[in-house]
C-alpha cells in the first residue's frame, strides 16, 4: 500500500478549505483516508496553515509521499528540512 501526504478538499464552492490527510494512493481524493494531519485554508490572508508535526514526521519517516502541494506547505513550515536532517542522521550512526 502506498501511503501519500495529500489534501482533501472540503468547504463550499468557491471557498475552498484543505485538510491534510495520510491516505492510501489508490482512494479518491476526498474518499477514504487514514488519519488527518493538519489543515490549510487559503482563503485567509496570509494563509493559515495548521500541522500535527508528530503525526507528518510519524507517516514521513514510514515512507508516506507528500504531493508536491502538501510537499510545498510542509517546506514553508520547516518540517521537510528537519526531516532530511533526521534521515542523515539516521545514516550516519
Amino acid at each position: 500500500m502506498a501511503v501519500k501526504l495529500r489534501l482533501k478538499r472540503m468547504g463550499a464552492k468557491q471557498k475552498p478549505f484543505y485538510r491534510i490527510v495520510a491516505a492510501d494512493s489508490r482512494s479518491p481524493r476526498d474518499g477514504r483516508f487514514i488519519e488527518t494531519v493538519g489543515t490549510y485554508n487559503p482563503i485567509k490572508q496570509p494563509a493559515e496553515i495548521t500541522v500535527n508535526k508528530e503525526k507528518v514526521m510519524y507517516w514521513l519517516n514510514n515512507g508516506a509521499i507528500p504531493t508536491d502541494t502538501v510537499r510545498s506547505i510542509l517546506s514553508k513550515q520547516g518540517i521537510m528540512k528537519e526531516f532530511a536532517e533526521s534521515k542523515v542522521k539516521k545514516e550516519g550512526k
